[in-house]
């Protein structure tokens, strides 16, 4: 795995040098130059959709159980970091943001259980937005061969987003049991009691569907706060779109920074998407690129300090119960059992400790 990211890293980068020697350094730089103030209304547009993210999953966790706000947002930014800045894929860091709310005091079925909701809330969303950039763009532009190129993207995506679901239902639960029990035949291996935290929170989470109705709101205006970014930033570089036209080209970057989560930081691939897309509206290839730099310097000045804050949790020990009284739900247990990643339960041993061993590499990484 780590092979097939090194290369996919090495020719990510070859791809990236070669669309800014093919458009001419110097007319890049100009055009970056030229976004000026812009540049930083896109950091700023960056840090408040992630916030507005660490909203979407604050809000699908039960009353009683339920974190405080300003954690959910600080793991946010800690899930952004990770996934944005180091060679992951990128939903590395939801895993260890999950494993960190349990030195919050949440319990390890929970935060687990939150994770994968939130990852389908956002899937949700982000197909619809980019259904919605389809959509505009055949109206925009009329048929092509991007809207056909997309458009079969997401009839392959439809199926594989019903298949994430129905995983994390009582038939996947019926699957995953199978699974553990054929080929964990040793009792290291055994944790079907996780399994079964995991889907008891599941249930649960999924139950309440206004909770989870308002993740998915949340998170469409999230993808919307997005759209700020080329907006604002190609009207500060002298090339002013509507917000429609930066609606299209925003989904369908974001379509393909997804198709691409094989390779560290989606390079090259946002940059040729960001160059088609913006090619449709007259955008010359050098203002895609400068667009696509002041992206990336969002994703830098959002996501370092997003990785100084997994450090500073990393050290923190999470509150532990007083003897004696029982372990609730906002309590940690002595061996807290997080779902993805679980120490121990009384009901089972350990589950997966290679994936704990990748979060120990992620964390040498920071």
């Amino acid at each position: 795995m780590k092979r097939l990211t090194t290369l996919a890293l090495i020719a990510g980068l070859c791809t990236v040098v070669g669309l800014f020697l093919s458009s001419g350094l110097e007319d890049v730089a100009a055009a970056v130059v030229s976004a000026g103030w812009g540049a930083l209304v896109v950091v700023v547009a960056r840090a408040v959709a992630v916030a507005w993210a660490g909203l979407g999953w604050f809000v699908i966790f039960p009353r009683f159980e339920r974190p405080s706000f300003r954690d959910c947002v600080t793991l946010r930014f800690v899930r952004e970091g990770i996934n944005t800045l180091l060679p992951v894929a990128q939903v590395g860091g939801d895993f260890v943001a999950a494993r960190l709310l349990t030195k919050r005091g949440v319990s390890g079925g929970v935060a687990g259980a939150s994770m994968f909701v939130d990852l389908m809330t956002q899937a949700v969303t982000q197909f619809l937005f980019t259904v919605a950039g389809v959509v505009l763009l055949a109206w925009l532009a009329g048929d092509g061969p991007i809207v056909r190129t997309v458009a079969g993207g997401l009839a392959v995506a439809a199926p594989a987003l019903a298949a994430f679901y129905l995983i994390q239902r009582r038939s996947g639960h019926k699957v995953i049991q199978s699974l553990v029990s054929r080929f964990a035949g040793s009792r290291e291996w055994r944790a079907l009691g996780a399994i079964d935290v995991l889907y008891d929170a599941l249930k649960r989470l999924y139950g309440h569907h206004g909770r989870v109705l308002s993740g998915i709101g949340i998170h469409l205006v999230g993808w919307l706060i997005g759209t700020i970014e080329v907006y604002v930033c190609l009207h500060f570089m002298g090339y002013p779109v509507s917000f429609l036209e930066a609606l299209v080209i925003e989904s369908l970057a974001q379509a393909v920074r997804g198709a691409a989560f094989a390779v560290p930081g989606a390079l090259g691939a946002q940059e040729g998407g960001l160059i088609a897309l913006c090619a449709i509206f007259g955008i010359p290839a050098e203002a895609a690129l400068a667009l696509s730099l002041v992206k990336r310097l969002a994703d830098l000045l959002v996501g370092v300090p997003g990785l100084l804050a997994w450090h500073t949790l990393e050290g923190k020990g999470g509150p532990a119960p007083e003897s004696g009284d029982a372990v609730t739900p906002r309590q940690t247990a002595p061996h807290p059992a997080p779902v993805v990643m679980p120490y121990t339960t009384d009901r089972g041993t350990t589950l997966l400790r290679t994936v704990e061993g990748e979060l120990g590499d992620l964390k040498k990484c920071a």
